[in-house]
């Protein structure tokens, strides 16, 4: 997989790509090389695809490309996406594609959408030691129905090679302006192709609350935010050696199931429990994955802090949780490609759009969630208030789980009651942040006690599970302060 840095230009029919030697000290331009292109762009009938920023292409004589957006900053006015290639004819698309879109696609099908012709001049830029930088491409495209052209249009694309600078970019697009190319556009060949449908927003999304919104309108706001996440993550986890995918799915999975537990008073109770007891599985996957991530990167640094004679006894030890980190991976891969997950994907993306409300869900949406957010933060007050200094492990893991939801109750808030109630959740956040190091090392030392064994090894495991008591010690002595920060009152005049 590479990360595909670029910026795209409008440009006329006459424009002539200008000399590129020299644009930057001791960058060198290649001739144009020219070629045809023979492209087919394969999306849902509904352009699920397109609309989520997702491309689909076979190439004659390349085989399949799959482009995902990139968590990496985008070049100014650019674009920045994941690329991936696969080999196989066009008649039928890739098994490795496929599961990687099978989030965004579920119930519905693949197929071709558009097919364009494009003639293609490439110059390429090379540093003094030929390492290429970057290409320039100059495209003439050529929109095909049947064998009729129903549209054509021109663009210049510069793609930056990695290890390339930005500075770099910025001269060559200026050259190019300055010769009359158009201003950057992240329209993609395709989308542009493919006209205003392929344009619209994603077949989930949150938009922003109009003034008078109501607690239903609310509601449904913040079930489609966390949906979003959670498709927008599932590639990365299907894809496998990227904790952080693994990660935000589980956090939007979290959040979705504390939204239907915190606005349970506008929802449907049947509907809430059952989409609940789904979150919960969903959550479970991805939390056994992610927390044995977590610890098998906590031994190793720790590990690393031992005594120098120490320390590959301890990466030995590190080791060990490997397997269970693999074994983890492979029962959420069968999970999320299993019909209960579709299932459930496709259950999110309804309750996005009309989730089924009750009771005050007409009221104003200013009337009702802070209020419901007051009762989560009451919650976690009497959890927190009732802990005593030497309050057990349990105790201390259970009031983290009230933060939580105390936080995402307030960051959904956000909609309505804007900075005052965002200021909140940041304060929550650090008590959930501290009383989560310490559930860290309370787990991480009875995970060392079962793994100990004898001798060097057991040695070793000692040493560890001692740096991580005083881990646990030094957040027990950090959550009175965190409290006290998050329980200001001056933090709470949103809510009533």
């Amino acid at each position: 997989m590479a990360v595909e840095r670029e910026v795209k230009l409008g440009a006329a029919p006459g424009f002539h790509l200008p000399a590129l030697d020299g644009v930057l000290e001791g960058v060198q331009a290649e001739p144009a090389e020219e070629r045809r292109l023979e492209t087919v762009y394969h999306d849902t009938p509904d352009l699920r695809l397109a609309r989520w920023g997702v491309s689909l292409r076979h190439r004659a004589r390349e085989g399949w490309t799959l482009k995902l957006p990139s968590s990496e900053d985008a070049p100014n006015g650019g674009l920045a996406r994941e690329e991936m290639e696969f080999e196989g004819g066009g008649s039928r698309v890739p098994a490795p594609a496929l599961r990687l879109l099978a989030a965004y696609v579920r119930g519905s099908r693949l197929e071709p959408v558009a097919r364009l012709s494009t003639w293609r001049r490439t110059v390429r830029l090379r540093d003094a030691e030929a390492r290429l930088l970057a290409e320039v491409v100059d495209d003439e495209v050529s929109v095909l129905e049947g064998r009729r052209v129903a549209a054509r249009f021109r663009e210049v694309e510069v793609e930056l090679k990695p290890g390339a600078g930005e500075d770099l970019l910025e001269a060559v697009v200026t050259r190019l302006r300055g010769a009359g190319a158009g201003a950057p556009d992240r329209v993609a060949k395709h989308v542009r192709a493919l006209g205003p449908r392929a344009q619209e927003p994603p077949e989930v999304h949150a938009g922003e609350l109009p003034a008078g919104a109501t607690a239903g309108d609310a509601v449904r706001w913040a079930l489609a935010e966390s949906t979003a996440e959670l498709l927008r993550s599932d590639p990365g986890v299907r894809r496998g050696g990227d904790p952080e995918a693994v990660h935000k799915a589980r956090v939007a999975t979290r959040r979705l199931r504390s939204h239907v537990r915190t606005f349970g008073s506008v929802l449907d109770p049947d509907w809430s429990a059952g989409l609940s007891d789904e979150l919960q599985w969903l959550a479970d996957e991805l939390g056994r994955v992610r927390d044995l991530e977590v610890r098998h990167q906590r031994m190793e640094a720790l590990a690393r802090r031992l005594p120098a004679g120490d320390v590959p006894n301890g990466l030995r030890i590190a080791g060990l949780l490997q397997a269970e980190v693999e074994a983890a991976r492979q029962a959420l891969e069968a999970g999320i490609s299993s019909p209960r997950y579709t299932v459930l994907l496709e259950r999110l993306v309804s309750a996005a759009r009309a989730p089924e409300v009750r009771g005050d869900h007409g009221l104003l949406a200013v009337d009702v969630i802070p209020a419901l957010a007051r009762k989560a933060w009451r919650r976690l007050k009497a959890e927190v208030e009732a802990l005593a200094d030497d309050a057990p492990d349990a105790a201390l893991h259970h009031a983290r789980i009230r933060a939580k939801r105390a936080r995402y109750a307030a960051e959904a808030a956000v909609a309505v009651s804007g900075r005052d109630a965002e200021r909140f959740a940041k304060a929550v956040a650090g008590i959930q942040g501290v009383l989560g190091e310490h559930q860290d090392s309370v787990t991480a030392q009875a995970w060392l006690r079962s793994v100990g064994g004898s001798g060097r090894r057991a040695y070793a495991a000692g040493e560890m599970a001692a740096l991580e008591m005083a881990a646990a010690a030094k957040a027990r002595a950090e959550l009175p302060a965190a409290w006290k920060a998050a329980a200001a009152k001056s933090l709470r005049g949103w809510m009533p």
